[in-house]
């Protein structure tokens, strides 16, 4: 029991060092994060014209 609450412990903090690492990467590059529909900027969907031509395919 001891062993899984030590590894546990462990990933936690590698995945978090990993999120911190990703997130200080982000904000000295200056680049906006972005989807497959141009980000928070909006921009060009991908999918728009097949969401709009076909309304049964948003799901």
């Amino acid at each position: 029991m001891n062993s899984l609450i030590t590894v546990s412990a462990i990933a936690f903090v590698v995945m978090s060092l990993v999120v911190l690492a990703m997130a200080v990467g982000v904000m000295f590059t200056g680049r906006e994060i972005k989807g497959s529909c141009g980000g928070l900027n909006g921009g060009d969907c991908a999918c728009k014209d097949r969401c709009d031509a076909d309304p049964e395919y948003r799901g």
